[in-house]
């Protein structure tokens, strides 16, 4: 029997949530960062169910669980269902597929493949995201766990809470069943292991310093036979956590002192997807398959014998890469996201690309080798499936006068073409030696008006740098990237934050966050970007019911840089001063003295004659109008006299008067 488990803590997956189908293998979930679920086939890597939940963009998905196989299926949403005849019942029950999806607003879905539409929704348990879900072999009873700190009992029969308790201080971040069914492993910064009867701690594990993002049982028997066998001492579990390169084998035993992993298994990376063969035998080894953050898989095989002081290195490391053709010479490696041991456990279901459209490959293993590299041509790949799925439609036979529109490049206005051969593929390529078409000639052949397509400066527009920003965050392209992270002009920046889609903001805030503990200068870039995306998307974050651990990093980062503002300010005025002065004494010392002595002197002879008869003139000016002055001054004082006889009536009389008086 085969486990599979992706790394569904909340905080952990920078990838979206995958799963495999129990025992078979043959379907693969996969939740895309647009918010759709999609269902693909195995076996030539078809899509078999799209589901787009009725708030997808709000509450988006957080962990995949599929239903072990063998149990009823939940009560559909519409009530009960017109009864069917035995034998109906019974094939509908044995191919019936319940995929369980938790969300980040708290509540589960139950979403069924086989009849592709939604079961049923479990609602009022969690108040918060819900970082993992569990079945339980009995297929009515599930559980989850949140970041609200609390576990989760489920009944999907009746779509209610069974039972509900504390199980950290901090959040709960994954869950795995024991065997048998009696025991529940949990973990969020410490492991517990739970009695499902009683709800108590049955034993403590502490050992990771990060939230755990992975638990699954290696064994089901003890390595030990003489021991009577009570369902769960004795048994190995594997866990794995977020930020660390080591995933850490633990053993549950009678006596409640060892509390520490008894071996680990050493990767380059953080991993994302594991998956294991459960050891079932004292002899048999257990199979692990890693895939790492950084898109390798590391394959273990090793006996669980007891404790072993240093860490496990893989027996085999497999990696995919294109082969670099068509003018690039360098091959550029491909991601592996996820990574299955088929039902023989000697071969491998790998799942390769891109979530949008993963491609899912059969290999066989061969861990003689170390180190393994295979080369697959992942866009010939994608171009068959499109050309087969163009054969499947009838294109119309049209006149040569008539015009076909189609969607695509502005402008382009060419005919609908059936796939070229490969004989006019072959005619199309350029012999040696022949002159090499120009841009504009290409852009011509490809009916395009060669006005409209402008690129000032070489660089990309807007719309592109959006679609280069979503590409550079889904497949951690750091070149993709720096290219659009350091541009410095405002309006681009703004017009790249508007246009981008709504599921890749918390992506960019994260990236943004690891570049703001760079350098300063790269500190600085970030913050204009910072500034765009809480201006033009802060209603959308308002939304988010995870918002404060999303923004927790940035927020201590903003705080501390905050803090340090005051004492850098001063410490810049005092150098700046230092600076200045230095500068100014430099300059003074660089500066030549002036001589301010004349360098010529010129005297006049005749100047003081000239200057004593310009004193005599100046003397006889001043004595004539001193004398002028005199007179004027008489002749005002004579006229004031008079002017005052007249106003008292003392004037003089004439002579004929006084005589007449006499």
């Amino acid at each position: 029997m085969a486990a599979a488990a992706a790394a569904c803590g909340g905080e952990a997956a920078a990838r979206p949530p995958l799963a495999f189908s129990p025992c078979d293998r043959r379907l693969l979930a996969v939740s895309g960062s647009d918010g759709r679920l999609r269902v693909w086939e195995a076996a030539g890597s078809r899509l078999r169910h799209e589901y787009v939940p009725s708030a997808h963009l709000s509450a988006a998905c957080t962990c995949l669980a599929w239903a072990p196989p063998g149990g009823r299926p939940p009560p559909d949403k519409d009530g009960p269902q017109r009864k069917k005849r035995k034998s109906e019942a019974a094939e509908v029950d044995k191919q019936l597929d319940i995929l369980a999806i938790g969300t980040a607003v708290g509540s589960i879905l139950l979403y069924s493949t086989v009849k592709g539409e939604l079961q049923s929704k479990l609602d009022g348990g969690h108040d918060n995201r819900i970082n993992c879900v569990r079945w339980h072999q009995d297929n009515y009873c599930l559980y989850s766990c949140s970041e609200d700190k609390h576990i989760v009992e489920w009944n999907t029969q009746t779509c209610k809470v069974k039972c509900k308790w504390k199980g950290d201080n901090s959040s709960v971040s994954s869950l795995c069943i024991s065997p048998d069914g009696k025991m529940l492993l949990s973990a969020g910064r410490t492991i517990k292991l739970w009695d499902l009867e009683t709800k108590e701690v049955y034993r403590h594990f502490t050992g990771h310093a990060t939230s755990v993002s992975s638990l699954m049982f290696t064994t089901v028997k003890p390595m030990n036979e003489n021991k009577s066998f009570d369902g769960i001492t004795g048994l190995y579990f594997l866990s794995g956590a977020i930020h660390d390169r080591l995933l850490s084998v633990w053993q549950i035993r009678s006596d409640r002192k060892e509390k520490n992993a008894v071996m680990s298994f050493t990767v380059t990376d953080e991993p994302t997807f594991i998956d294991l063969t459960v050891s079932e035998v004292k002899e048999e080894p257990v199979k692990l398959a890693v895939v790492c953050r950084d898109g390798q898989l590391h394959l273990f095989e090793h006996i669980l014998n007891g404790y072993c002081k240093k860490p496990l290195t893989s027996n085999c490391t497999i990696q995919i890469a294109t082969p670099g053709n068509d003018g690039d010479s360098t091959p550029k490696p491909v991601p592996i996201l996820a990574a299955a041991f088929c039902t023989d456990k000697q071969s491998l279901l790998l799942v390769y690309g891109n979530t949008l459209q993963p491609i899912i490959e059969k290999v066989s293993l061969n861990t003689s080798e170390s180190h393994i590299c295979l080369i697959r041509d992942v866009q010939k790949v994608l171009a068959l499936k499109t050309e087969v799925a163009v054969t499947k439609v009838k294109t119309p036979v049209v006149n040569s006068d008539t015009k076909v529109l189609v969607p695509g490049i502005p402008g382009h206005s060419a005919a609908v073409k059936t796939p070229s051969s490969g004989k006019e593929k072959n005619k199309s390529k350029r012999k040696p030696g022949e002159p090499e078409d120009s841009i504009e000639e290409r852009l011509g052949a490809l009916d395009i008006d060669v006005s409209k397509v402008k690129t000032p400066g070489g660089l990309p527009q807007t719309d592109s740098f959006a679609v280069l920003l979503v590409q550079g965050l889904e497949s951690n392209d750091s070149d993709i990237l720096n290219k659009v992270l350091n541009t410095r002009k405002e309006t681009l920046i703004k017009n790249t934050v508007a246009r981008m889609p709504i599921h890749a903001v918390i992506p960019l805030l994260h990236e943004l966050t690891k570049r703001l503990q760079g350098n300063p200068y790269s500190a600085s870039q970030m913050v204009r970007w910072l500034k765009s995306v809480f201006t033009l998307h802060a209603s959308y974050l308002s939304t988010l019911p995870d918002l404060i651990p999303q923004l927790g990093m940035l927020y201590q980062l903003m705080e501390s840089r905050v803090k340090t503002l005051q004492k850098l300010s001063r410490l810049h005025g005092r150098l700046f001063l230092l600076v200045t002065q230095v500068a100014a004494s430099e300059t003074v010392q660089d500066v030549t003295e002036v001589n301010q002595t004349a360098k010529l002197v010129y005297e006049d002879e005749s100047s003081e004659e000239e200057g004593s008869d310009d004193e005599m003139i100046a003397d006889k000016d001043s004595d004539e109008n001193w004398d002028e002055d005199e007179e004027k001054e008489e002749q005002s004082d004579e006229q004031d006299m008079t002017v005052e006889k007249e106003i008292n009536g003392d004037s003089d009389l004439e002579p004929e008067n006084e005589s007449e008086e006499e």
